[in-house]
């Protein structure tokens, strides 16, 4: 008899390994997740010396479900010997290797995992209402023809995102990519493969609004001193919005702000969404602050920095000059709405990521098989499922319907409980409903927007 899983992972990103790690312990859980690549890996190219990650430890894959789960970072860190210099070092944030390091040390633990499998078709078997996945194996490197085959009563979505280049830049990568000698233009995604090319062409210009892009330009601009070696950043945001950790803004990565949040209409949780951006993709405000301090340790000190910092200023035409190789930039800007010209030898695209299943279905699952919203999105419902008779599930890009919590590490693990919820029938984790102080809309109001919106006290149940 053809084996059915209860639960089948499609990608192998923190939240789906987080779902696979606290699925594990469970007996009335057979789960089985399935990934393209030969292993775990986590932003890979912007794994930068010093870099944290913007969330506390206690974010990590397991802990905000499950304290005592063996698969936790604080495990992590006594079994390879790391528990007392964390504690002294005292900071509640873990460098972003090792994050990626206490993934991997999760991921080589559980048996559940199957790389080298990339997913080509979700269907479903009408006679039983289970979910058919197809896989295509992959052979180190290379794709082959042989292909395996899963039934489960549940498939959770987790692919993520993929980097993004806006129209001009996207095009330069191209023409990049294929002229001998040309200076790379690339996405941060893929930055440190690159650093040192960028960093010989002798002018990087950085472009993008978050964390990434100023990552970037914090590591390049410690040795751009010379005006030969140059770095400039360029961002359509306003300003260089800092991340806000106060605490009653962190109380929107909560069940109550979720519910909140669903139960707007669409066209303003369209406006939101845009307007949100900064609580998550933002820059750390200890980086700000860092930049600004180098800036004038290396001007006080008489060593004049060749950069230019732009604000408001949208890159809205690219082409490599033929005669001089450098690369021209037409930048508007948004309050004046000039326009001018600005030549580089290399760029380096913090331009962010595809929202994945926020603006379309992906293609290997079968038609009719999602949910669609009017926008013709993926519309996921709050217990986060998404279709096929609420056996298909959403992790993780489901930003236009849930608001904030989607991208969160945080708030994973509180998902991956609502999940495993459906999948048994009962609640192997305790699943926290309301965890806020404050109170989001007005108490005894007319309710507006979806009528579907739940309760908190029927998540889950």
């Amino acid at each position: 008899m053809t084996r059915t899983y209860d639960v089948l992972g499609v990608g192998i990103g923190p939240f789906n390994l987080g779902l696979a790690a606290l699925a594990d312990p469970l007996d009335d859980v057979d789960a089985v997740f399935l990934d393209r690549r030969d292993g775990f890996s986590w932003h890979p190219g912007m794994m930068l010396e010093g870099a944290t990650i913007q969330v506390p430890f206690l974010a990590d894959l397991v802990t905000m479900a499950d304290p005592t789960s063996p698969y936790s970072f604080l495990a992590f860190l006594k079994t390879t010997g790391r528990l007392y210099p964390f504690y002294i070092r005292e900071s509640f944030y873990p460098l972003r290797a090792e994050y990626d390091q206490y993934c991997r040390w999760v991921a080589d633990r559980l048996t559940t995992l199957r790389w080298g499998r990339e997913v080509t078709a979700v269907e479903r078997d009408d006679a039983s209402g289970d979910l058919v996945v197809t896989a295509r194996l992959a052979d180190g490197a290379h794709e082959t023809s042989r292909t395996e085959t899963y039934r489960a009563r549940h498939v959770v979505l987790g692919v993520g995102t993929t980097p993004q280049l806006p129209g001009p830049l996207a095009a330069l990568a191209a023409e990049a990519a294929r002229t001998p000698g040309a200076g790379p233009v690339v996405h941060s995604a893929d930055y440190l493969p690159h650093r040192d090319a960028l960093a010989a062409t002798g002018a990087v210009t950085v472009v993008g609004s978050g964390q990434s892009a100023a990552e970037v330009y914090r590591d390049l601009l410690e040795d751009a001193s010379t005006d030969a070696h140059r770095v400039d950043w360029v961002t359509r945001s306003p300003r260089f919005f800092p991340m806000e950790y106060t605490k009653l803004t962190l109380e929107m990565t909560s069940p109550e702000y979720t519910d909140h949040y669903r139960a707007l209409p669409t066209e303003l949780r369209e406006i939101l969404g845009r307007e949100q951006r900064a609580l998550y993709k933002g820059i750390s405000g200890d980086l700000i602050d860092d930049i600004y301090d180098t800036l004038y340790r290396k001007s006080a000190l008489g060593r004049e920095v060749p950069t230019t910092l732009l604000s408001d200023t949208e890159v809205v035409a690219a082409r490599r000059d033929e005669v001089s190789g450098e690369y021209v930039l037409t930048l508007r800007h948004g309050q004046l709405g000039t326009t001018a010209e600005h030549h580089t030898r290399a760029v380096v695209a913090a331009t962010g990521y595809a929202p994945g299943y926020g603006s379309g279905v992906p293609e290997f699952v079968a038609p009719g098989l999602v949910d669609l919203d009017e926008l013709g999105r993926v519309n996921v419902a709050r217990d986060y499922t998404a279709g096929a008779g609420g056996r298909l599930h959403v992790g993780g890009t489901e930003a236009h319907t849930h608001g904030v919590t989607a991208p969160d590490l945080g708030f994973a693990a509180w998902r991956n409980s609502v999940i495993l919820a459906q999948v048994t029938g009962r609640e192997p984790y305790a699943i926290e409903r309301r965890i806020a102080f404050q109170t989001f809309g007005l108490p005894g109001a007319d309710a507006v927007g979806a009528p579907d919106a739940p309760r908190a006290s029927e998540v889950a149940r």
